[in-house]
């Protein structure tokens, strides 16, 4: 019998080699009440059997449901709860304070420059796709949004007609111009059976499990990264008929990618929560207003880390900002005042919130501003168009969000106690599932 590979180490964490497929899904916006309502409601048949059926209370279980074949935990997300900072956690298996996206969307005082965090140049830590490709790994990495396709293949071999073992990295959205030289990948189209998604769609989400069960029968990659939109979460309370529709269609794919051997952990880069009012209007606090109206206009700059390309679903409304002030003498009267505002949570000196949050202070500004469960942060209201607002808003970004599910197809070994866990992360997803759960 061969020998076992050795362990890979990055980012001062070792991971086992994997002796079967690993597959990883962060399911974007999975406020953990959207599995348990689907299946209450009989919608996933396949996380019933899992789990044992319905879950009980956090606090009155260890996860382990004596019916159920698999382990079902909970995690706290990265704060913010965006979803750049939560996938590269993810796949660094560590804090922003390390790997440096700090949000979708930061400021930059040298340059004067408010810039999106999309660009591999802003990540500070390597992937541990990397670490294993650079190992002989077979890696396979399927993003719904472009946007986190060059982040997450940071580093990696990519060029399959040089590389036999070239990673495979694409995204739904973009999944029409996957090329073998850029993508390690082509005619993706094709092999999936589904024409290209609209980045505005339950289907753009499809469209990565269709793929990943395809390259799951064919390449059988050591290690598979999936990663989701959240515009179902953004439209659709927990057990509502669309979501509970949106949660059968992954469990079926999730069901596949089990019967085909993989060992699965799920997870989520943030949760989700209704943002408005009982008339279905949204509750925002225009951030860059109240700013304006303590220090005068141009002394204080509004950065909400939401913003990114695709604003229609969230008006780039979320529940974190960050401030920059042009004269940090203030600094505490403007965050005690902030403090008096309904819906503000906290207001945070940078040095306190990041050491809080693990945040990377050169990413932040002078204050950080989280709001309350119910309640979004605005610039001035002038700067958001909610038109795209077909339903009431829906949205994240602050503690309220960070709790999410922590879900494995595999019971644990011995090293890993459900009953005697530490503050568990969403981060720590791959080092349960190669380091953690029985064979």
């Amino acid at each position: 019998m061969p020998s076992r590979k050795p362990a890979v180490t990055v980012n001062g964490r070792e991971y086992a080699w994997p002796e079967q497929p690993v597959v990883v899904v962060c399911v974007d916006g999975s406020e953990p009440d959207y599995i348990i309502e689907a299946v209450r409601a009989g919608a996933m048949p396949w996380m019933a059997q899992l789990i044992g059926g319905q879950r009980n209370e956090p606090e009155e279980t260890d996860g382990q449901d004596a019916d159920g074949r698999g382990l079902d935990l909970r995690a706290d997300c990265v704060i913010p709860s965006f979803t750049n900072p939560n996938n590269m956690s993810i796949v660094t298996g560590v804090l922003p304070e390390v790997h440096g996206i700090c949000g979708n969307f930061y400021y930059d005082r040298e340059t004067g420059a408010e810039v999106m965090m999309n660009d591999p140049a802003l990540l500070r830590a390597p992937t541990l796709f990397k670490a294993f490709q650079d190992a002989g790994a077979k890696i396979v990495i399927i993003t719904a949004k472009d946007k986190l396709r060059r982040l997450l293949g940071n580093g990696l071999c990519l060029d399959g007609s040089r590389d036999g073992n070239a990673a495979i990295c694409f995204s739904s959205e973009k999944s029409d111009e996957a090329d073998l030289c850029r993508n390690g990948i082509d005619h993706v189209v094709e092999m999936a059976g589904m024409d290209v998604p609209s980045v505005y769609s339950a289907a753009l989400s499809e469209f990565i499990f269709r793929a990943g069960v395809k390259l799951m029968e064919s390449v059988r990659p050591d290690i598979m990264y999936l990663s989701t939109t959240d515009y179902i979460q953004h439209k659709f309370a927990p057990g509502s008929a669309d979501a509970n529709r949106f949660y059968a269609m992954m469990d079926s794919y999730w069901s596949q990618l089990d019967e085909l051997g993989a060992i699965i952990g799920l997870t989520a880069d943030h949760g989700m929560n209704a943002k408005h009012d009982s008339a279905g209007q949204p509750n925002i606090i225009y951030l860059q207003d109240e700013v304006d109206s303590l220090l005068g206009a141009g002394n204080g700059r509004v950065i909400l880390p939401i913003t990114d390309p695709y604003v229609v679903h969230h008006g780039a409304l979320g529940s974190f900002a960050t401030i920059y002030l042009e004269n940090t003498a203030r600094l505490d009267e403007v965050a005690s005042r902030l403090l008096e505002i309904e819906g503000i949570e906290l207001a945070l000196a940078n040095a306190d919130g990041c050491a809080r949050f693990g945040l990377a202070p050169d990413r932040m500004g002078d204050i950080i501003v989280l709001s309350d469960r119910n309640t979004v942060i605005g610039s001035s209201a002038d700067r958001h168009d909610l038109s795209g607002l077909e339903v009431p808003l829906r949205s994240h970004g602050g503690i309220s969000e960070q709790t999410v599910p922590l879900i494995f197809n595999r019971v644990p070994g011995p090293s890993l106690d459900p009953g005697r866990l530490d503050r568990l992360r969403n981060f720590d997803v791959f080092d349960i599932v190669l380091n953690r759960l029985a064979a």
